[in-house]
Formats: structure tokens, sequence, C-alpha cells
């Protein structure tokens, strides 16, 4: 042990003492340190508390994210059932037109086309709160496959794989399909 602090000594030459303190020291620091050494028991217990502590503190955080993610699932549930709701409302009115209309007996031809018009309108009002839009691509746009489906491929002067004419609507909801738009399509030219 002495070997060891006279190297040190070495290294800080402003702590120039006698010999005989320094060994005097050297023994003094080593009966401190003996008696402040834990035993491995008490070390293996402060572990274990310090485990229990963590164990309590991750319960806790478990307990948290559980609540966190409960309360964001109603959250959404309760988005969904209002839009849903208000949707089914904005329903109500295309519901009660379409019934007016059939109630009439009048055979005024203009009359009920005006009734399905005034149905229509109501119709995409309610498609237009709940964000449903229509996919209508135009003749000559290139074909996407994520927004149009291809139902056949007819002759055309125009480029190959682009529209020639669309059969069906297409309708996204927040932007995703809810249904492609049904098209056909330019074949590509036979070669000559």
């Amino acid at each position: 042990m002495s070997h060891h602090h006279q190297h040190h000594q070495h290294q800080n030459p402003e702590t120039e003492l006698p010999q005989q303190e320094t060994q005097a020291e050297a023994v003094e620091l080593q009966a401190n340190a003996e008696a402040a050494e834990p035993t491995p028991e008490q070390l293996a217990q402060r572990v274990a508390e310090l485990e229990a502590e963590l164990a309590d503190i991750n319960k806790y955080h478990q307990a948290e994210l559980q609540n966190l993610n409960r309360r964001h699932q109603e959250e959404i549930q309760a988005a969904h059932k209002f839009a849903a709701k208000k949707f089914a409302e904005e329903l109500l009115k295309v519901k009660d037109y379409l019934e007016m209309a059939l109630l009439d007996q009048s055979g005024n031809f203009d009359a009920l086309k005006m009734g399905v018009e005034m149905t229509l309108t109501e119709l995409k009002r309610a498609f237009e709160q709940a964000q449903i839009k229509e996919i209508l691509p135009q003749p000559g746009d290139k074909l996407d496959p994520h927004r149009h489906q291809a139902f056949q491929t007819v002759e055309s002067e125009q480029e190959p794989n682009t529209i020639v004419n669309v059969m069906q609507k297409g309708y996204t909801l927040h932007d995703r399909v809810l249904r492609p738009a049904t098209v056909s399509v330019a074949k590509a030219r036979a070669e000559e």
C-alpha cells in the first residue's frame, strides 16, 4: 500500500508530507474504507430496494400509458360516432326528398326532375360534410391504378394506357379511395 502512496506523491507535488505522516494516513484510510465498505448482504439488499423502486416506477408508467391509451381510444370512438351521426342526419333529408318525389301524383315530369335535382344537391352537401369527393378522370388522363379501375381496353387514337372514357365515377373518403373510377383505357396500338 505504501508503494502505491509514494507513487501517488510524485504525481501531486503539492501534497509533500513527511513520509511518516503519509504512512499513518494510509493506515487510517484503510481502516475507514473497511468500516464504510458495505457487506455483500447489504449490497444485495440495496440492489433489491432499488429494483423494487424501479418496478414501482415501471408499474406507475404502465398504468399511465394504459390510461392514456384508453382515453385516446374513447376519443377516437366518440369522433367516429359524431361523424357518423352528422352524416346520418344529412342523409335523412335526402330520404325525405325521395319519398316526397314518389308521393307526387301530378305526373309532372319537370316537377319530378326538379325534386331529384334538389335531392342530389342535398346528397352532395352530405358528401362534402363527410369529406367524400369524386374521382372523375378526364379522357386522355393517365391510368392511375390506385384511383382508376380499367374495365376494358379499346382501340383509340390516344396514347396507350390513357383513359378513353369513364363508366362510373369513383369516390374518396378523407383522401382514401372508397371506390375507384371504372374506366376504359386505350389499347397499345397494334404494329402496322
